[in-house]
This record gives C-alpha cells, sequence and structure tokens, in this order.
C-alpha cells in the first residue's frame, strides 16, 4: 500500500509543478528546442529548381512552396525524406534515379 501512496502523492507534485511552470512561477528542469527543417536549404544541396525538386520527392510544387515560404510543416514521410535529402542528397538523387 505504501508503494501505491508514494507513486500518487509523486503524480500530484508532478501535477503541481506542471501547472506553476504552465503560470511561468516555475521554470521547467529541462527544455528541448527543434529547429525547424529549412526545405529552401534543402532543395538547394539538390542543385534543383522548385519544380525539378518537387518532382523528384513526389509533392507538388505549391505544396514545395508553402514549405520554403513557412506557410505549411512538411510532416509524416515527407519529413522523412526531406531529412534524409539533407543528409545525403547524391545518394537519394541516385535512389530515386532523376
Amino acid at each position: 500500500m505504501k508503494e501505491k501512496e508514494f507513486d500518487f502523492n509523486e503524480l500530484m507534485e508532478s501535477m503541481q509543478q506542471a501547472v506553476a511552470i504552465s503560470k511561468g512561477e516555475m521554470k521547467p528542469s529541462r527544455v528541448f528546442v527543434y529547429s525547424p527543417l529549412n526545405v529552401k536549404e534543402v532543395r538547394e544541396k539538390t542543385n534543383k529548381n522548385q519544380e525539378e525538386f518537387a518532382n523528384m520527392i513526389g509533392v507538388k510544387v505549391g505544396t514545395l512552396r508553402n514549405w520554403e515560404q513557412g506557410r505549411r510543416k512538411p510532416a509524416g514521410a515527407a519529413l522523412a525524406l526531406l531529412k534524409i535529402v539533407a543528409a545525403n542528397p547524391q545518394y537519394v538523387e541516385q535512389v530515386l534515379r532523376v
């Protein structure tokens, strides 16, 4: 029974801290910062224009433009592919044969 009480008390303390953090009364113990993917930089690594790059990764040019201009963010498989292109553009071009 003591173990369950301990878990509940720990959970309650955690929740109180979360509320204090959200109100700005307490600083979080750690913060994660993610830098967004710069799609234009990724495309430029391939030396392709927007139309060529969009065709290579299988998206509409309008979608690519929205990503590059920050109106939309790539997600799911598109984001994964863009990360692979960013890491090794030549390999992706070779695999996709474009």
